[in-house]
């Protein structure tokens, strides 16, 4: 045992290396830079706002609609003259979106005819700003078209509800999961739940490919350094040899994953904040419908996910040893990549559980795709499901580990190689 824990501790040192935190510290470092960069945008965004208004009517009800404006947080700019003219000039100026009222607008909404203006929106490149303005601009006009209607009911009806007379049918909705039931909106419901998880696959997919890499290029580079041949002479069994390097990688492999997702939530912060402050209602519906991860849960969780990274670094291992130096174990990655893309995409865009049976088999067959659906089956209580892909992750590790041992116990480690067949050049 005291050999085993001194080789693991030079196993966790040789992958904790200098090279290793340094890149841990760039990554917080990029995901601080676009944390700070959002996050300035937004408040770009939120902050006062020119907008361009070319108004040619002079009515009340043009001016009405640009004190509202006004009280959006919009700068207004007034234009006057003919509209071919400004609509030229705001092209050439930093003014990004113009609104045009035609003369006769105000008679024409005050007669109840049909009546329209016109909003220029100037793209100069893609940022939020630009989208919040057209919005906020349609949002006031549909809030002026509302409040007109009910003006014009209420003066044409004046015994009844305006908004009885727009939606005479009102609904009551219900979200039901398992033997729970509550009153509420389902997208809300949705939204919250892939508001929460959308973020978690793309960690998963990171720290499983990057555990991966690790083994791989450290198996490689020990092969192609003799180094492996000096380990493999320690007193010390094949199998202890194996299991410490993978648990080590594995160790950090979760590491890194802390890292990784401390990184995602200061630099997304601006959207966890907005989301939880705009489902805040949400909140009380989720908690009746059970749809939270208690402790044992987040246990569970991490069992999954550290099972997942076993399988992965056993895969690795053996490509590792296949490998012949650092450059052909780059090149062996790929099979992995391609297993990890399958239950990433499928986590993203579609439930598991309505999948049909052979693709969901074909899916859960990746030892490494249960985590992507952990949350999913906790919160749903798909236990079984869950417990599935934690006992079948454990079996593939024990297997992958017995016969990576056997390998390790012969001098096959060594001589073992993944062989092309090479073209002839025919002179």
């Amino acid at each position: 045992m005291k050999n085993f824990s001194h080789l693991l501790i030079k196993e966790i040192k040789e992958l904790l290396n200098k090279q290793l935190i340094i890149s841990l510290v760039v990554m917080l470092l990029i995901f601080n830079f676009i944390g700070n960069v959002t996050r300035s945008e937004m408040k770009r965004a939120m902050a006062k706002q020119k907008i361009a208004v070319l108004d040619l009517d002079q009515s009340e009800i043009s001016r009405n609609i640009l004190a509202a404006l006004n009280m959006a947080n919009f700068i207004i700019v007034e234009k006057s003259g003919d509209k071919e003219e400004v609509i030229a000039e705001i092209r050439n100026s930093d003014l990004d979106l113009l609104l045009v009222i035609p003369p006769g607008f105000g008679d024409s909404v005050t007669s109840f005819q049909a009546s329209q203006v016109e909003i220029y929106s100037y793209l100069r490149g893609i940022s939020l700003t630009g989208i919040r303005k057209s919005e906020i601009v349609n949002a006031v006009l549909r809030a002026t078209n509302d409040f007109l209607s009910n003006d014009f009911l209420k003066k044409k009806v004046p015994d009844l509800d305006p908004s009885l007379l727009k939606a005479p049918i009102k609904s009551r909705e219900f979200v039901i999961v398992r033997e729970q039931m509550a009153e509420g909106s389902t997208s809300a419901v949705v939204g919250s739940l892939y508001s929460q998880s959308f973020i978690l696959p793309i960690i998963l997919m990171m720290i499983i490919m990057y555990s991966a890499q690790m083994v791989i290029t450290a198996i490689a580079m020990e092969k192609q350094n003799k180094t492996l041949e000096t380990i493999l002479t320690v007193p010390i069994s094949r199998g202890s040899i194996v299991t410490a390097k993978m648990l080590a990688a594995g160790l950090v492999g979760l590491l890194s994953a802390a890292v990784y997702m401390f990184g995602f939530r200061n630099a997304f912060s601006f959207t966890t904040g907005d989301v939880s402050r705009a489902l805040s209602g949400v909140a009380p519906i989720m908690k009746q419908l059970g749809l939270t991860i208690n402790t044992q849960g987040y246990v569970l969780f991490g069992i999954s996910l550290f099972l997942a990274i076993l399988c992965a670094l056993s895969l690795a291992t053996i490509l590792g040893v296949l490998a012949e130096d650092y450059r052909t174990a780059m090149n062996l990655q790929a099979p992995l990549v391609f297993l990890v893309l399958i239950p990433y995409f499928v986590s993203l865009f579609t439930d598991i559980n309505t999948m049909s049976l052979p693709a969901k088999i074909l899916v859960l067959a990746i030892p490494f795709s249960h985590p992507f659906f952990a949350t999913q089956n906790i919160m749903f209580g798909h236990m079984n499901m869950l417990w599935f892909g934690i006992i079948y992750n454990f079996l593939f590790v024990v297997v992958m580990l017995w016969w990576t041992t056997r390998i390790f116990s012969t001098d096959r480690v060594l001589t073992m190689k993944l062989k092309w067949r090479k073209k002839k050049v025919v002179l």
